[in-house]
Parts: C-alpha cells; sequence; structure tokens
C-alpha cells in the first residue's frame, strides 16, 4: 500500500507487466472484443483522408515494402513500427473511435494499432493481443484521468496518455518485467505530445498525435527490452510529465482499484462522426426536433448547455472550412441532425457547407452549464434549449449519450456501423467485412493473430 502512493508509476507499471488473461472478468473481455471490432471499423474508414495518406506515404518511403504486419487502408505489410503509425492515424480520422468519458481519451485509436502490429510480428495468441490491449487500456485511461482537466485544455490526451498506453500494451505482448515496463514508461512519457492548436488552423496534426503515440510506445516498449532505461518517475515526478502539462494532477487516480476497477468497460463508443463533445447536445437536440415534429425552418435558436471542455475544443472552430473542422463545429453538427437526424459520415461529406447548414450554425450558441460541468468528465450531460421562430420553447435532456456504457451498442449495431464506415470509405467489400466479424468475435481461440483482411 505504501508503495502504491510513493511510487505509483512503478505500481501501474507492475500491473501492466503481470496481467493475466483469466485475472479479467470475462466480461470485461467481451467488452474488449467489441472495443477491438469498432476499431476495426475507424481504422478502415481513415482510407480517405487525406492526412492518413500522407503518413502511409511517408512509411512506404521510410519503411519497407513487406512485412509481418497489416496496414489495413493499403491491405499491404510492414514492420510493427510503419504499421502501427499508419493504422493508429488511419483510426483517428473519422471520428468515429471510442472515448473514455473520464479521461477525455480515446484508446482504442493508440492501443489496438500498436498491439495488433505487434503480435501480428511475434505471432502471439488473441489471448495474448486482448490481454495485452486491456493493460494499455487500464494504463492509458488512468494517466489520462491522472492529468486531469487543466491537461486536457491545451494537450490532446489521446497524444498524450495515449503514448504511455502504446508502450504498456506493447510491452505485455514482449512479457517485460516490471521494471521493463517501467522503463519503458519513462521512455513513453519523454516523448508525449499533442496539442490543440491545430483546430485553429484546420491543420492535419490530429492523426500526427496517434500515429505518433502508437509508434513512439511501441518503440520505448522494444528500447526496454534491449535494457535501454527510462525515467522512473516519469508521471508523477518533480519534472514529469504531471509537472509540465497539469497544474491539477491528481496521483491517486495511477493506481485507482487497479485489479478491481475495469476502465475499460466504462469506454463509450462513438454513435455520431463528430467530436464526443458534440454527441450529448446532437442526441438532445434530436430528442426535440423528434418529439415536437421541428423542421429546421422553424428553429430560431439552439442553446447547447456544455461543459467547459467543449467550449475549449470546441469554441475556436467559427467558420469550419473542411469536413474534419466541420466535425469540432456544433453548430454544424446540431445543423446536420435539425437537417437529416443524423451526423454521420456521408452528411458531413455532402453536406457541411451547405447554404442551410451554414445558416442553422449561426441560430446555435454554447453557454457554460453548472450543472453539466460539475458532471464532466465523469459524465456527460447532454441539455438544449430550442427556441422556435413562432415563440415556442422546447428543452432537451439526455443523461447518458448513445454510445455510453448505459446505453451503449449491441454487437449487431457495432457490425452495422463497421459496415457503414467500410462502404463509404470504400475499403472492404461487406462479404470481407463479414468473414473479419467472424475472426474478431473469435479472437480469444486464435492460437496467433494473422490478418484481418485478405
Amino acid at each position: 500500500m505504501e508503495e502504491t502512493s510513493t511510487h505509483p508509476s512503478k505500481t501501474l507499471a507492475t500491473f501492466a507487466a503481470q496481467l493475466q488473461f483469466d485475472s479479467i472478468p470475462e466480461s470485461v473481455m467481451r467488452r474488449a472484443e467489441d472495443l477491438l471490432l469498432d476499431w476495426f471499423g475507424s481504422a478502415l474508414a481513415g482510407k480517405i483522408g487525406r492526412p492518413v495518406q500522407t503518413i502511409a506515404s511517408f512509411a512506404r518511403q521510410m519503411g519497407p515494402a513487406d512485412g509481418p504486419c497489416e496496414i489495413l487502408i493499403s491491405r499491404t505489410s510492414s514492420t510493427p513500427l510503419f504499421a502501427a503509425m499508419v493504422n493508429a492515424a488511419s483510426s483517428h480520422f473519422a471520428e468515429q473511435d471510442d472515448v473514455h468519458n473520464g479521461s477525455v481519451f480515446h484508446p482504442a485509436a493508440v492501443v489496438f494499432p500498436a498491439a495488433l502490429a505487434v503480435a501480428q510480428a511475434i505471432g502471439a495468441s488473441g489471448r495474448e493481443l486482448l490481454t495485452a490491449s486491456v493493460a494499455g487500456y487500464e494504463v492509458g485511461i488512468r494517466v489520462g484521468e491522472f492529468l486531469g482537466r487543466s491537461h486536457y485544455r491545451i494537450f490532446h490526451t489521446t497524444g498524450t496518455a495515449g503514448t504511455i498506453a502504446a508502450a504498456a500494451a506493447v510491452g505485455r505482448l514482449l512479457k517485460l518485467s516490471p521494471e521493463q515496463m517501467l522503463h519503458a514508461f519513462g521512455s513513453a512519457g519523454t516523448q508525449a505530445a499533442g496539442l490543440w492548436e491545430f483546430l485553429r488552423d484546420a491543420a492535419d496534426s490530429k492523426q500526427l498525435h496517434t500515429a505518433k503515440a502508437a509508434a513512439d510506445g511501441l518503440m520505448s516498449a522494444y528500447l526496454a527490452q534491449e535494457g535501454f532505461t527510462g525515467a522512473q518517475r516519469i508521471l508523477e515526478g518533480a519534472q514529469g510529465m504531471a509537472a509540465g502539462m497539469s497544474t491539477d494532477a491528481d496521483p491517486a487516480r495511477l493506481t485507482d482499484r487497479l485489479g478491481q476497477r475495469w476502465t475499460l468497460a466504462e469506454t463509450s463508443f462513438k454513435f455520431h462522426a463528430s467530436c464526443r463533445h458534440t454527441h450529448p447536445a446532437a442526441d438532445a437536440l434530436l430528442q426535440v426536433i423528434s418529439e415536437h415534429h421541428l423542421r429546421p425552418e422553424q428553429i430560431g435558436r439552439v442553446t447547447a448547455h456544455v461543459h467547459q471542455g467543449a467550449i475549449d475544443v470546441l469554441g475556436p472552430v467559427v467558420d469550419p472550412q473542411t469536413v474534419h473542422q466541420a466535425k469540432f463545429s456544433m453548430g454544424t453538427v446540431l445543423g446536420l441532425i435539425g437537417q437529416f437526424h443524423s451526423a454521420g459520415m456521408k452528411e458531413f461529406d455532402q453536406s457541411f457547407n451547405d447554404i442551410g447548414i451554414r445558416a442553422f450554425r449561426d441560430k446555435v450558441k454554447m453557454v457554460l452549464d453548472q450543472e453539466v460541468d460539475q458532471a464532466y468528465p465523469a459524465r456527460w450531460i447532454g441539455k438544449v434549449t430550442v427556441e422556435t421562430v413562432d415563440g415556442q420553447r422546447y428543452e432537451g435532456r439526455v443523461d447518458e449519450p448513445k454510445g455510453d456504457p448505459g446505453n451503449t451498442l449491441s454487437r449487431e449495431e457495432l457490425e452495422q456501423k463497421a459496415l457503414r464506415l467500410a462502404e463509404f470509405s470504400q475499403s472492404a467489400s461487406e462479404a470481407e467485412m463479414r468473414a473479419a466479424f467472424e475472426r474478431l468475435w473469435n479472437i480469444a481461440r486464435a492460437e496467433r493473430v494473422g490478418r484481418l483482411l485478405p
């Protein structure tokens, strides 16, 4: 108990290194399978992204033309490093990858690309892949919670905590000792980065954040295996991540009920193809327009009652110039909900800049709501006030957005979501996807993790 409080980095590293398949509850394993399939769909959807293609081009120039690890969007293969890099970049493009509310962290986009690449490279079993992935989730989520709200205001937590998460997953696959895992954390943490400033310019950095987090975490684990040392207190030390990246870090969050509280099971699926901060308001608006049969032209004003994190991330996007930037525009997302009752890939691609959507965007404002802000990030409450042009006023409220653990997606819904993403990106046929689903649902029985696509 004393070491848990005095050296939480070591405690967390020991947990990741020693985690066993049989110690993970079956319900958590089934959820891990759900998250893996959901990630697979998001990774394929990234094929259409120009930033993803640029990173893939870089990998082709720098890496070998062949290797043991699958690059999903191109059906090619490479080394673990470059496969993890490209698959991580593609995972985070469509804004459909999972999210853990309390840490405001997208684990799948950094954990699964690194874990899958290494599992394919070393011939690991499906059980080993799942165990390593759980380790990555449990570590990354706790690091995100530890760094706190002040961190997220400036730093993209998926890029920072994600580097440690990837190191944990890969380190578990490589069977690092607790001491080696701690060194891997040190090397990963000193490389952790990712700043939100890119949103103001519609820059491509978000894909770089996940690509580098997965690749750097992977590299850190491999280096540790060879005896490379890293800082022993990279998280909580006097010049560690919290010291440089947070003003409200809470070291107790790093070891919160390790082995008892399974944070992976708290992770949410994303229903809308947009920044998660827009989802609660989108669901609340959909509730209002469905109940009162409102058309866009009947709506005069929409007030989204939000937490401060939504204002910090979405506030800078006032005139979105690209599809990806539009996914961080509350007005655009609510405009698509108002017009189509959906904010999916097709709606963004075809209509984000339509005159009607732009007009609706101008009707939307965000205001800080104390109830919503105090509940965040543990709960993401959706509240909207809708005022009609003829003077009616309606309130909408959603306590658990679609995709949250209490309002989750079924396996059939997850398959349908993945099929839509593959169809939109033209990355795989329905038959290929169905065959991949069969492999993924039975991954725990696989003696070796093979390719997911032919």
